[in-house]
Parts: C-alpha cells; structure tokens; sequence
C-alpha cells in the first residue's frame, strides 16, 4: 500500500514564513533593481534630448520639473541608494559576517534609512 501523499509545499514560500527584516530587504532589493533598469530607458531619454538640442532638451527638462517628475527621480535615486547599501551588505555577508538575526535587522534598517537619505542629500547637495 502506497503512502498518502504528502500535501505540505516543497519549499519556503510566502504563505509559510511570517516577514522578517531580511526577507523584506532582499524582495526590496530586487525591485529596486528593476526600478533602476527602468530608470535607465528616462537617463537614456535624457542623454539624448541634450544631444538633440535646446529645443529638445528643454522639453524633457519640462518633464522632469513635474511634481510627478520630480517623485519619479526621487524613486530613482532611492532605489539607487537602496541597491548600492544592500550591495555592501551583502559583501559583508560574503565575508562571512553579519548573520546574527540582530546584525541582519539592524542592517536592514539601515539600508532602507540610506535608501531615504540619499536622495535627500542628492537634492540638498544640488540646491532643490
């Protein structure tokens, strides 16, 4: 007689583990990365109105000096300070340090306190 099928899932997933710091920071991760490879396509649409010319460029600048402009690259920024600080983390994880769940929320926190900051001190380093 065969055994009963086993109905648990066969590996962690979001209905089984309850968030945590480190789960939250690495999804976060990853959209951060796509944000910025989106991101790209409007430095690569700004790169080419200064190409263009005045006329062009002024209308992309046009773009971002919109409120939602200005959010856009404030999401940008962040999500480019976001990925820079978990980048360092996890070369000290690669290291071989920082593993304690203590060590792993702090850093955790950190990267997303970075993540606010950056942008902030981007526009108060530019004047805005």
């Amino acid at each position: 007689m065969a055994a009963p099928p086993d109905t648990r899932p066969l590996s962690p997933h979001l209905q089984v583990w309850r968030p945590h710091m480190t789960m939250v920071a690495s999804i976060t991760n990853r959209f951060a990365g796509v944000g910025l490879l989106i991101g790209t396509f409007g430095l690569v649409y700004w790169l080419w109105a200064l190409a263009a010319g005045a006329e062009e460029f002024a209308e992309a600048m046009a773009l971002v000096n919109t409120l939602p402009g200005q959010a856009i690259l404030f999401l940008i920024v962040a999500g480019a300070g976001y990925h820079f600080a978990a980048g360092i983390r996890h070369l000290v994880w690669d290291a071989g340090r920082g593993f304690s769940p203590k060590v792993a929320d702090l850093t955790g926190w950190g990267v997303f306190v970075f993540a606010v900051l950056t942008p902030l001190a981007v526009w108060a380093l530019a004047g805005i």
